[in-house]
């Protein structure tokens, strides 16, 4: 293996001092701008690389952001790892990525073990912490961004004044949207399949189901709402959720669905076939997320349109802010339906 090529080698090769090199690399004053550029053009014809964690000890900074996830097996959380790397990538910075799988300890493992790594801020896709961690957070000295904050209790903001903040989508308005979706279509016997593992979102996109019905003037019956077990709270396989909950609705009698993501309706889809259920024409579906896959199973998926991609954009450019030092807004960006073949008016209605 080829040894890397040290400043000790150029100086050797230059005739000068360890200490003029290092300083014409860092492009200081006390070099003469002549001898900086024979230097620095030396080291490039050399093969010269920075090695990167000196250069971060030196300025405290690391040039690195901790991401976690709840995991990669998530097409949405995909998009959103891409929309970080982008943004990242842009000035100069790599990202360090690993799962929490739904488990709210291991979220934290995870953000104290790159603080300990020193990296210069984190991020955080559905993070699951909640006022029960204040104290361990507190050592926690990096700006830290939560995308989709899924703990129903909130982080007191107290914890680190400025250095903790949150990008949302509109999940209300949404869910809305999904319901009197199927509402214009004719259906008045709606249910609800939610996710147990995502508290927050998932009590937004149910309260929001329950007023949409309310406005339309119907009630929610008994059995029309199926959420996955609170015991499978670290559980992150909604497609076997939606295909073990979607009978239950069905035996309900409902004609419609909205479902909490696009995997539970993906589920729901497999529990029609599995039971010889016409979708759209005996159960509508209606999924959120509008993952790559909703537009290509059979029936296409109608759902919600969430800024995935954007979603890791902007937390990454309000990290960049908060290390500069500027104000960090804390945004909710919209969402919007996406009308394809999994709905239609009821079967028996003209």
């Amino acid at each position: 293996m080829t040894k890397p090529i040290s400043i000790q080698d150029i100086a050797r090769s230059a005739g000068v001092s360890h200490t003029t090199v290092s300083r014409a690399l860092r492009d200081s004053p006390l070099i003469s701008l002549d001898v900086r550029r024979q230097i620095q053009s030396l080291a490039e014809e050399m093969g010269y690389i920075p090695n990167a964690v000196a250069q971060s000890l030196r300025r405290q900074q690391s040039n690195t952001v901790g991401l976690v996830v709840t995991t990669i097996a998530d097409p949405f959380v995909g998009r959103v790892v891409r929309g970080v790397e982008d943004a990242a990538q842009r000035h100069g910075m790599s990202v360090f990525l690993s799962e929490s799988q739904n488990n709210p300890e291991r979220e934290l493992a995870v953000i104290e073990m790159f603080h300990h790594r020193r990296v210069d801020g984190i991020i955080v896709a559905a993070a699951l912490l909640d006022a029960g961690y204040e104290k361990r957070l507190e050592r926690i000295r990096v700006p830290t961004i939560l995308i989709n904050q899924q703990a129903d209790s909130s982080l007191p903001t107290q914890i680190r004044p400025g250095m903790l903040h949150s990008v949302s989508v509109a999940d209300y308005s949404g869910a809305c949207r999904a319901v009197e979706h199927l509402l214009s279509l004719g259906h008045r016997s709606i249910g609800y399949l939610g996710a147990g593992s995502r508290p927050r979102s998932n009590r937004i996109r149910q309260q929001a189901y329950r007023d949409a019905m309310s406005a339309a003037g119907l009630p929610v019956r008994e059995g029309w709402i199926c959420i996955a077990s609170p015991e499978r709270k670290y559980h992150t396989d909604d497609v076997a959720d939606g295909r073990a909950l979607l009978p239950k609705l069905v035996e309900a009698g409902v004609t419609g669905v909205f479902c909490y993501n696009d995997m539970i309706a993906v589920g729901a889809l497999m529990a029609c076939r599995d039971h010889g259920l016409d979708v759209p024409g005996q159960v509508s579906i209606v999924g959120f997320d509008d993952i790559e896959i909703a537009q290509y199973v059979t029936p296409a998926l109608t759902t919600v349109h969430q800024p995935k991609l954007r979603l890791g954009q902007v937390a990454m450019q309000m990290l960049l802010q908060a290390l500069d030092g500027q104000p960090v807004d804390d945004p909710v960006l919209p969402t919007d339906l996406v009308v394809r073949t999994s709905t239609a008016r009821p079967y028996n209605k003209p």
